[in-house]
């Protein structure tokens, strides 16, 4: 029997089409019947024409209806597919200039730091709406969340209900693709060993078809003539060319991940998140004197920059809508693997944000972490058990304890729950004392349309 997979927040023009490309290319979910429901009606039906669009290029049975109607939605569910922003880049935008007056910029904002926890705030009650939904009318459904901060929504989920949640993020695919780049390997021979939290990842081990690819790294940085090789790419996700010409080299991807390669050589594990996340946990590569990150390599992310990412996303989509050339290439997200693993049965080892059930032992039972997963048809397990070096693992814990304040804030509303968390925060909690709990008030009360649990 095909499935049913709904699509909340499924009007994102970001995350719905190449995730059903994705799923129109998996043979066991050509025949699935989609769901787009959004709050906002507007793009529901060129999202549902889409499906319609792939299913006859594709020549397959994927069929869609929209609505914005959450249960109804719902009734009948066996995958729900989260992807919600909380008042958009309209609530984001005091995330990002009311810090900033305090003397703290962000690259991202949606993870950690002040953005990360507000964004948190905002978008946790909602996703215990879905999944309070999901209880009465599709209790045995997984909920799949691509929405950030992946670490503290998803703990809010399975912590508050009962349902199955998963976070499901592409930092480990993207790292390790790159990885293969630079040692020149096929990235199906690539086995990692991961541990840590969603953007903050630790590849402690990676077996590359029977060798230690960490070495094979460490000896590519050593060697010059290694890094000028030059590669056959034109692009990659979150990357772009900076050696002459525009062609990329090792060099170049080494370039475009400083701060991944000055952790690694200092610790000997590998982050697996993009230099822009990695800096908000380690507010030391964000600082006045590297030019806000400049030195790294970094940028900071303006919500102009969302804006135009966002025309761009729209953009993408009406040239897909218009063409019978759609793109084969995996998307690289992981929603049909996990969807197709848990219908077939059929046991992958994918990286997962899930439950600590002793996977990474430096952190608590119970909270989110990210790490290599075994899923089929029986759920979710951690695949190893994996400690972190010593000063890697405190700042995760530190991180972990900070998301922790942030799930009970969010389902309290207690304020001083807030500034504890943005206290405990390494990003938020470098500034003055007095000027933190300043700051804590400026940003519930400019974002207090989107928090009615702190009125």
């Amino acid at each position: 029997m095909a499935p049913r997979i709904v699509f909340i927040g499924g009007g994102s023009y970001q995350w719905t089409p190449k995730l059903l490309l994705d799923i129109a290319d998996t043979p066991s979910l050509a025949e699935a019947e989609i769901v787009i429901e959004d709050i906002d009606p507007r793009p529901i039906p060129d999202l549902v024409d889409f499906v319609h669009h792939i299913a006859r290029v594709r020549q397959v049975g994927l069929r869609a209806t929209g609505t914005t109607d959450q249960r109804a939605a719902l009734e009948g569910a066996d995958h729900v597919v989260v992807c919600i922003s909380t008042g958009a880049l309209d609530s984001m935008q005091h995330d990002l200039v009311i810090p900033e007056r305090y003397g703290i910029r962000q690259s991202v904002g949606d993870t950690v730091g002040p953005g990360g926890i507000l964004r948190g705030l905002r978008n946790i009650p909602v996703m215990l709406g879905i999944a309070r939904d999901m209880e009465d009318v599709c209790p045995d459904a997984w909920l799949l969340n691509l929405t950030n901060p992946m670490t503290t929504l998803t703990r809010a989920v399975l912590r508050e209900t009962s349902v199955t949640a998963i976070g499901l993020c592409h930092e480990v695919t993207i790292a390790l693709y790159t990885l293969s780049q630079i040692l020149g390997c096929d990235p199906r021979e690539m086995n990692p060993t991961v541990a840590g939290v969603n953007h903050l990842p630790f590849i402690t081990a990676l077996d590359v078809d029977g060798e230690d690819g960490l070495a094979m790294l460490r000896d590519v940085l050593a060697d010059p003539d290694a890094r000028a090789r030059p590669l056959a790419i034109r692009g990659i996700t979150g990357h772009e060319a900076v050696s002459a010409g525009g062609a990329f080299t090792v060099d170049s991807l080494l370039a475009s991940n400083r701060v991944k390669v000055e952790l690694f050589e200092r610790f000997g594990v590998l982050p697996a998140a993009g230099d822009r996340h990695l800096v908000e946990f380690f507010p030391g590569f964000l600082t006045e004197e590297s030019d806000w990150g400049a030195r790294w390599g970094v940028h900071l992310t303006s919500i102009d920059d969302r804006r135009q990412w966002l025309a761009h996303y729209i953009r993408e989509f009406e040239r897909l809508r218009g063409t019978d050339d759609l793109p084969r290439e995996p998307s690289g997200e992981m929603v049909a693997a996990v969807v197709d693993s848990r219908l077939r049965d059929r046991a992958r080892e994918i990286p997962l944000n899930i439950a600590n059930h002793g996977q990474v032992p430096d952190l608590p039972a119970d909270v989110v972490v990210e790490s290599m997963v075994t899923v089929d048809a029986r759920g979710t397990r951690g695949r190893d058990v994996t400690p972190l070096p010593t000063v890697l693992a405190e700042q995760v814990r530190r991180v972990s304890a900070a998301q922790e304040l942030v799930v009970e804030a969010a389902v309290s509303g207690d304020r001083t729950l807030v500034r504890d968390a943005l206290l405990l925060d390494p990003l938020a909690g470098r500034i003055d004392y007095d000027a933190l709990g300043h700051m804590v008030d400026d940003l519930l009360d400019a974002t207090a349309a989107w928090l009615p649990q702190f009125t």
